[in-house]
């Protein structure tokens, strides 16, 4: 529905400056000796009020064509295209109601004298769309940034949501039991490892708070992350756990912080962990003009207990992608042949020369 009318207000707002209009055209209309004054208000308002309704579908014109992705000259045409189709269709009805208020007030001479005025509210009519159009347009760009600031103030509380819950996981006491477990186990059988099983626990603690902290980060330092987290749970699953990563140049793209953590891990909680031969893990980054995909697949029982849902994880993960890039962005979950396929795509950006230094 048209903003205008979804509110009784607004919509009463729009009809008393068209009232005003209306006044404005009567003054025309009279001019020197044409008109009474009250004989030209009683032609000129209705017609204005008429044509605010007509002026209406300027909002649909402004929103089929954008000004941004729409090239200059094709902006020009459709606007002067719709202001003359509506003036057009404003004239016919100004020559109907000219002949309706002519033999009621029986002014013999007034439909003798509408092709004086035929110019006057054609050239009125598209005047008045023209500025009906850029109002729209106007009214667009405010709208949209009221957007962009709610979806900023969205993406900063879900954002700091998706930190906590990281943190939280990386404070879960099971995942810090089958950790230290490892690392006690292994302390009397392979001390070298249980000195790595340390070094990878705290440099995972340390560079998610890090990572967390950042607006942007390239791709790659996502990798890295989830690459220590897979090495943690390598020690716990051993040659169960298998990974391969196809990245390549594609790991200079930014992408928000902490996306690709929850679905790595989801991978490991559900799917790996209930295999008895184990499985492999592929995490793979694909670009192409504007657009970024990461895909992870990992094997799945398709006997195991169904869960409701798709996890509390790949929901934050799905809601932070909404919040930051709309409709350009989709999570999307698939099985199929005992394989549980996760692609992201978002919008690629890629990072500058300074951003991937300062990632090294």
């Amino acid at each position: 529905m048209h903003p205008i009318l979804a509110r009784g207000r607004r919509l009463a707002l729009y009809l008393g400056v068209w009232t005003i209009l209306g006044i404005l055209l009567a003054a025309l209309i009279a001019g020197p000796g044409r008109l009474a004054w009250t004989q030209a208000l009683a032609i000129a308002v209705p017609l204005a009020l008429a044509y605010a309704f007509f002026c209406l579908s300027a909002w649909y014109v402004s929103r089929s064509t954008p000004l941004a992705p729409t090239g200059t000259i094709r902006l020009v045409a459709t606007a002067l295209t719709a202001s003359v189709m509506s003036s057009t269709a404003w004239l016919v009805v100004a020559r109907g109601w000219i002949e309706i208020f002519a033999r009621g007030a029986g002014l013999a001479d007034m439909d003798a004298g509408f092709p004086a005025l035929r110019a006057l509210i054609f050239g009125f009519g598209v005047l008045l769309y023209l500025l009906s159009l850029a109002v729209s347009y106007l009214l667009g760009a405010f709208e949209q940034a009221r957007e962009t600031e709610r979806r900023g103030l969205e993406v900063q509380v879900l954002a700091r949501e998706a930190e906590l819950r990281l943190l939280r996981a990386q404070i879960d006491p099971h995942f810090l039991f089958n950790s230290l477990h490892s690392i006690s186990a292994l302390t009397t059988a392979d001390p070298t490892a249980a000195r790595r099983m340390c070094v990878l626990l705290a440099d995972f603690l340390r560079n998610s708070l890090e990572l967390g902290s950042e607006d942007r980060i390239t791709i790659g330092r996502e990798l890295r992350l989830a690459e220590r987290f897979l090495e943690i749970e390598r020690v716990r699953f051993g040659d169960r756990l298998r990974v391969e990563v196809t990245a390549g140049e594609d790991e200079t793209y930014l992408v928000p912080p902490l996306l690709l953590q929850p679905i790595v891990e989801n991978a490991v909680t559900h799917g790996v962990a209930h295999m008895i031969a184990g499985g492999t893990i592929r995490i793979v980054l694909t670009s192409t003009v504007g657009s970024l995909t990461v895909v992870v697949e990992n094997p799945c029982d398709p006997d195991r207990p169904r869960r409701t849902g798709i996890g509390l994880g790949l929901a934050n993960v799905r809601a932070r992608l909404r919040a930051l890039y709309g409709d350009n962005a989709r999570l999307t979950t698939t099985e199929a042949g005992g394989t549980w396929r996760v692609e992201m795509s978002l919008p690629a950006e890629k990072a500058t020369v300074a951003d991937v230094t300062e990632s090294q």
